[in-house]
């Protein structure tokens, strides 16, 4: 109980300090270089050694932490987990400023597949990075977050709207744009405001004038565990912080093998970018690891990636919306994510992997497959393993309101994966003889 009361107060840390990619990445490089990996520049040469630990950052929003401790990876090939940083949320616009009524507030653009409903009556704040001019004219970036409470999308009164609970629909465009202050006039320059944000929090930052921005506003109220058992834990962005954080306690536990850990940006808005899962960052860094295309292919069939990503625990109010035999439930351990159409990677060879070292171990194990008249979603798994041809599996814990403001999963669940992928890192051999 020590242990799992440590990994979850841990987790909670974690979560806390993550409002943003680019928050959670910072904090991944500050744990992975306290454990002594090594930053890797990609305009530079690498020199890597037999025994080397590295990590490696694309956009301040993706990052891949490898070791390579288990002989030539052509020969033992890569344990592999996929996750991604990134969360549905509200992101400013480029030119946010709106003074309607005596009131001064931000537009913003609904980034993913967001819940929109819960964001209504929070305390929110601000935070991501900003890209800036210096004094000395140069352009620099900076992680700002405002952490205190500042905007609020206040409900409309049912008084307003007496069909509320029956009939209201939210226009994203006019329903949301969350109020930040009251204004006397319409001379309010949101970039000023950035400037002076910057400047309290980075005094010798030399920041003359802010030029760009990547901002999201997020709900300021902490994780906690809840429940009358305290069977729970509640978070912001568990979806997919939650499995960022299992992979890389796993990764920092292993010893003796080759392991890698890639978090991905821009999941929840399709991994078509630079830095996302359907870009080259993976593969790119895999060709320097392993220069030769005959060899790195060798080394691909011996490995394997397990794409951790939350799974759809079976609500009790709606039981109807999963299928009968395929119901997760919470702190039942992690959940196989199965879809013959491929929205899932997994299949029965990896699928079998998984559930025998789970087996070994003692962790249980669970089943997700949507209902057959329902659409499915998908992950980094499918799209990882049309990349690189490497045998894939999709796994997650179980949670409640995914892509809510506010989720839910089990306070076992994550320690259950976590326990999972750290024996997984340690595996000596993933093939599977045929």
């Amino acid at each position: 109980m020590q242990e799992l009361n440590t990994f979850n107060q841990d987790l909670m840390a974690f979560l806390a300090a993550s409002p943003t990619p680019f928050h959670a990445v910072s904090e991944m490089v500050s744990r992975l270089q306290a454990a002594g990996y090594q930053a890797l520049n990609e305009a530079e040469a690498w020199d890597l050694t037999p025994q080397g630990r590295y990590y490696v950052v694309r956009n301040g929003s993706a990052i891949i932490a490898f070791s390579n401790l288990g002989g030539s990876p052509v020969e033992n090939g890569f344990r592999m987990v996929g996750a991604h940083t990134d969360s549905p949320c509200l992101r400013v616009k480029p030119n946010p400023e709106l003074n309607r009524n005596g009131y001064f507030q931000l537009g913003v653009e609904v980034y993913g597949g967001a819940l929109l409903n819960p964001w209504f009556d929070r305390d929110l704040s601000l935070a991501g990075r900003v890209s800036f001019k210096t004094k000395a004219g140069d352009i620099k970036s900076a992680l700002i977050n405002y952490a205190k409470p500042i905007a609020v999308i206040p409900s409309l009164a049912i008084h307003l709207d007496r069909e509320a609970n029956n009939t209201r629909s939210i226009n994203p465009q006019k329903d949301i744009p969350p109020i930040v202050m009251q204004a006397e006039n319409d001379q309010q320059d949101f970039r000023a405001m950035l400037l002076a944000q910057l400047k309290k929090q980075q005094p010798n930052s030399d920041a003359a004038k802010i030029l760009d921005y990547e901002l999201s506003f997020y709900d300021t109220q902490p994780p906690a565990i809840i429940g009358l058992e305290q069977d729970f834990l509640a978070s912001a962005r568990l979806d997919n912080l939650l499995s960022c954080y299992i992979g890389l306690q796993a990764l920092l536990s292993n010893h003796d093998q080759n392991a890698l850990l890639v978090c991905n940006d821009h999941e929840e808005v399709g991994s078509a970018s630079s830095c996302g899962a359907d870009g080259p960052m993976l593969k790119s860094v895999l060709e320097r690891i392993v220069p030769d295309a005959e060899q790195l292919t060798r080394a691909l069939d011996r490995s394997m990636m397990v794409s951790a990503d939350n799974a759809h625990g079976i609500h009790p109010n709606y039981a109807d919306r999963h299928d009968a035999n395929h119901g997760p439930q919470l702190n039942r351990g992690p959940v196989i994510k199965i879809n013959h159409n491929q929205r899932y990677a997994t299949n029965s060879e990896t699928s079998a992997l998984i559930r025998h070292l789970a087996e070994q171990i003692e962790v249980p194990i669970q089943s997700f497959v949507v209902r057959t008249d329902m659409a499915c979603g998908s992950t980094i798994g499918p799209i990882t393993a049309s990349g690189l041809g490497v045998k894939t599996l999709d796994i997650g814990v179980p949670t409640f309101a995914m892509h809510s403001i506010r989720e839910l999963a089990g306070i076992n669940d994550g320690h259950y994966l976590y326990q999972l992928l750290a024996a997984f890192y340690q595996q000596h051999s993933v093939a599977i003889a045929n």
